[in-house]
C-alpha cells in the first residue's frame, strides 16, 4: 500500500495555479464537478491556516455536489490549469515554470465528502514526487500538459474519501512565510477495497510546519522531524513533507526504509 513522508524548505511570486477537475477511467469530470474549486488561483502560505486542508480564505472554494466513484487501485489524475479560464496544456497555462517543488495527494475517510470541511485529522498520503535526478516533481506536471497522476490504494476500506491534490513551490523558500502551498480536494467514493489496511494519518493543519536551521533558510518539515534537507544541485532524491508513504509489500519481500538525505 501506498500511503507517504513531510519535505524540507518552505515563499513569493506568482506561482498561481489551480487543481481544476478529475479525470478517471479516461473520462475528464469537468471543471469543478466533484472538485472544490476557488475563483482564484492564489496559494496559501500559513502553514496554521485551516485552508491547508482543502483550500479556502484567502481563496474561498465553490462546494459541489457531485461525488465521483474510483475503483481501488485505479490511477486517476488530477488536471492543473493556472487560471480556471485557461483551455490550453502548454506549461504557461499550468503554472510558472520557475516555481518548482513536490507534487503530492492525501487521502481522508470521511462520513460524506460534500460536506466534510477536511480540517483535522485523518489524512494519509498516498502520492509524492519530490526532487528525482534533478527534476522537480512540479516540473514533471507542468511539463505534462497539468498531468497529476494519483493512484488510489487497493487496501483501504470502501466509502467516501476527500483526495487533496498538492503542488508546493518553494522559489521564496529562503524568507519567511516560505513555500506556497496550492491545493484543493475532490470528492471520491471508492468502491471494491479491501480495507486490510489503516494507514497512519496527520492533521491539516498542523502537517507541516516552518523552522529556521542556523544554516539554512526557512524550512518546511513533518512536525515529528528535528532536521530540514537544503535541495542541491547533488541531491538526486529529495522526500516531500508529510508522514511516511506506504507502499504494498507482497509477500515474502522485505522493503528498505527511504531515509530522507542528511544536509
Amino acid at each position: 500500500m501506498k500511503v507517504l513522508a513531510p519535505l524540507a524548505l518552505a515563499g513569493a511570486a506568482t506561482a498561481h495555479t489551480i487543481f481544476t477537475s478529475l479525470e478517471v477511467g479516461g473520462v475528464n469530470n469537468g471543471q469543478g464537478n466533484g472538485v472544490r474549486i476557488p475563483s482564484y488561483n492564489g496559494p496559501i502560505e500559513d502553514v496554521t491556516s485551516n485552508s491547508m486542508a482543502c483550500n479556502g480564505n484567502p481563496n474561498p472554494t465553490t462546494s459541489t455536489s457531485k461525488v465521483i466513484t474510483v475503483q481501488a487501485g485505479e490511477t486517476v489524475t488530477a488536471l492543473w490549469r493556472y487560471m480556471l479560464s485557461t483551455t490550453g496544456t502548454a506549461p504557461n497555462d499550468i503554472m510558472d515554470s520557475t516555481h518548482l517543488g513536490p507534487t503530492i495527494a492525501y487521502l481522508k475517510k470521511v462520513n460524506d465528502a460534500t460536506t466534510d470541511s477536511g480540517v483535522g485529522d485523518g489524512w494519509f498520503k498516498i502520492q509524492q514526487d519530490g526532487f528525482n535526478g534533478g527534476t522537480w516533481g512540479t516540473s514533471k506536471v507542468i511539463n505534462g500538459q497539468g498531468r497529476h497522476s494519483i493512484k488510489i490504494p487497493e487496501c483501504i476500506a470502501s466509502g467516501q474519501y476527500l483526495l487533496r491534490a498538492e503542488m508546493i513551490a518553494l522559489h521564496g523558500a529562503g524568507n519567511y512565510p516560505g513555500a506556497q502551498f496550492y491545493m484543493e480536494c475532490a470528492q471520491i467514493n471508492v468502491v471494491g477495497g479491501t480495507g486490510t489496511k489503516t494507514p497512519s494519518t496527520v492533521s491539516f493543519p498542523g502537517a507541516y510546519k516552518v523552522m529556521t536551521l542556523s544554516r539554512a533558510p526557512p524550512f518546511l518539515t513533518a512536525n515529528t522531524t528535528s532536521t530540514g534537507h537544503r535541495p542541491r544541485s547533488e541531491d538526486q532524491h529529495l522526500l516531500p513533507p508529510g508522514h511516511q508513504l506506504h507502499r504494498p509489500r507482497p509477500r515474502g519481500l522485505h522493503l528498505r526504509r527511504q531515509h530522507q538525505p542528511q544536509p
